[in-house]
């Protein structure tokens, strides 16, 4: 199982659009193990953000991030980080195939609605900076039986 951070963003938030996307994650069979509503900092954003500094877009999107709070996720799954990116769709909203969040929700190339890790590594990175040790639960999902064959002895 594999744990992602999705982190929708302010325009996600003030739009109204949480919950209908969240349940994109859900239905699809990912498992929500972490949920927490925080307005992003400065000094937070920078970290997150570190790769992007000195790019001529830094500036405007640290302050857009900052702007409002978020909704940040961990989502868990088997192939979650893939998988997630695949429901997020292409990273501009008027370039994102129909169906996926930002095809769906989203026309803006500066406000795209949801962030989610792009690696494994990425994906620890990041839970590390949003939640605290604890924050990221492991509980035990009956349905997950029919979300997952298991006959062969591990998840498919």
């Amino acid at each position: 199982m594999e744990t992602t951070l999705i982190i929708l963003k302010p325009d996600a938030v003030q739009r109204g659009l949480m919950g209908r996307i969240i349940s994109r994650f859900e239905e699809k069979g990912l498992q929500i193990v972490g949920a927490k509503m925080t307005k992003i900092s400065q000094e937070l954003a920078a970290k997150h953000y570190k790769d992007h500094q000195g790019k001529p877009f830094y500036d405007g999107l640290v302050k857009f991030m900052t702007s409002s709070p978020v909704l940040v996720l961990a989502v868990r799954g088997v192939g979650a980080i893939t998988i997630s990116r695949n429901l997020m769709g292409a990273t501009f909203g008027s370039k994102a195939a129909a169906g996926t969040i930002r095809g769906d929700f989203g026309v803006s190339n500066s406000f795209n609605l949801i962030h989610g890790s792009d690696s494994p590594e990425a994906a620890e990175r990041e839970l590390g900076l949003f939640f605290a040790q604890g924050e990221v639960q492991s509980f035990d999902r009956p349905g997950d039986a029919w979300v997952y064959d298991m006959s062969g002895g591990k998840a498919e």
